[in-house]
């Protein structure tokens, strides 16, 4: 963890903006250390700062030079990087957000081939998809997407090789050795393997994303008629959202 320290750059991103790149590994204790060096620029609040975006193994930081220097972002950006505590992870237990699914059938058109393709069935598929949770590397894509990590190997199935043109909001996907859940009706080339209640994207909230990168996802198994129920919950603002630490 050391070495990933020493060896973070700071990069040039056009004429107002820095990348704080932690090497070319993808991994979670690289993303704690991006997710760390976010937060605590978030926390500085430094005049001319913009918005601070965190990714896979980066953190990029937009700024006003009307207002402040690369010089000074960059000095800044140095004294934060020893701050950087990459055992916090230990002493802290993560957020874990529940998202309740309805797999199959209508909502899961796709779960069938997932399970044949795979060699299981499609209550192994749900079994295993719903047995651990999966870190929010990074949001993107549309408002809210969580990038996850963490699928089990047993679940890999390539993406489709013609993306379909709607996929509906709140589908929860396999492509490759990724899943995760759609925050907004769009094109898309993932496996459907079922569909949540939930909305990922409200804007009209003041926290208009349902999970935060840093955070964990638990996809937890309900029937259709839970998934009525909550989706009309939801639409009434009632709905409690199911939220825990490991």
């Amino acid at each position: 963890m050391k070495n990933i320290v020493e060896g973070i750059k700071i990069l040039t991103a056009g004429e107002c903006g820095v990348v704080v790149e932690f090497g070319t590994s993808i991994s979670p204790a690289v993303n704690r250390l991006v997710q760390q060096l976010t937060q605590i620029i978030k926390n500085a609040e430094w005049e001319g700062i913009r918005e601070v975006v965190p990714t896979y193994r980066s953190a990029a930081i937009y700024y006003d030079p009307m207002i402040i220097s690369y010089e000074e972002v960059c000095k800044h950006i140095r004294q934060y990087i020893q701050l950087l505590k990459p055992e916090q992870h230990d002493a802290v237990s993560p957020v874990i957000v529940q998202i309740p699914v309805c797999y199959g059938g209508v909502l899961g058109p796709d779960l069938e081939y997932v399970a044949k393709y795979t060699g299981l069935t499609p209550e192994e598929v749900i079994r295993i998809h719903t047995s651990r949770s999966y870190l929010v590397y990074m949001l993107g894509f549309t408002p809210g997407y969580p990038y996850l990590g963490g699928l089990s190997k047993k679940l890999i199935t390539p993406r489709l090789d013609k993306p379909r043109r709607n996929v509906p909001e709140g589908s929860v996907g396999i492509g490759g050795n990724q899943t995760g859940f759609y925050t907004s009706q769009t094109p898309g080339e993932w496996w459907l393997i079922g569909r949540t209640p939930l909305k990922g994207f409200n804007p009209a909230l003041r926290h208009p994303f349902l999970v935060n990168a840093g955070e964990y996802v638990q996809f937890v198994e309900i029937k259709i008629d839970e998934y009525f129920a909550i989706r009309k919950d939801v639409l009434k603002g009632t709905y409690r959202l199911h939220i825990c630490r490991s």
